[in-house]
C-alpha cells in the first residue's frame, strides 16, 4: 500500500520502496551500523548488501490509516554496544523519515544479522 497526502491541491502518493530507501540511507549513516543485511532462505547465509540494493534489507508497510512500520536487517560492528546502536537508529530513522514523508512511524523492527570487524 502506499502512503497517501491529500491537501487542498490534490494528492500525494508515497511509494513504499522510496521510504526503504530513504530508511535506509539513514540507517547506514547512523554509528555502529557497517550495513544492511540479506538473509538467504535456501542456505541461512547472511550477506552484506551493497548500497545499490540497500533496499533488499528492509521491508516498509504502509496500513491503512498511513501509519508505517519499518523493518531493518542490520550488521553492526563488533565491539558497540548493540542496544545503543540500535536505540540511536531508531531515534534518527524515525525523526527523519517523519520529517521526510508527513507520515506517522508507527513501529520499527530491528533484526542483528550479523557482527563485522571494520579495519
Amino acid at each position: 500500500m502506499k502512503g497517501r497526502i491529500t491537501n487542498s491541491l490534490g494528492e500525494i502518493l508515497i511509494d513504499e520502496n522510496v521510504i526503504a530507501k530513504y530508511a535506509g540511507t539513514t540507517a547506514v549513516e547512523c554509528f555502529g551500523i557497517v550495513g544492511m543485511a540479506a538473509v538467504s532462505m535456501t542456505d541461512g547465509l547472511v550477506k552484506l548488501l551493497k548500497k545499490d540494493s540497500i533496499t533488499k534489507g528492509i521491508d516498509v508497510e504502509i496500513d491503512e490509516i498511513n501509519n508505517i512500520t519499518i523493518d531493518f536487517h542490520v550488521i553492526v560492528s563488533y565491539g558497540v554496544n548493540i542496544s545503543s546502536v540500535t536505540d540511536n537508529l531508531v531515534e534518527n530513522v524515525k525523526y527523519k523519515v517523519e520529517a521526510f514523508t508527513g507520515l506517522k512511524v508507527a513501529k520499527i523492527n530491528i533484526f542483528v544479522e550479523g557482527v563485522r570487524i571494520i579495519d
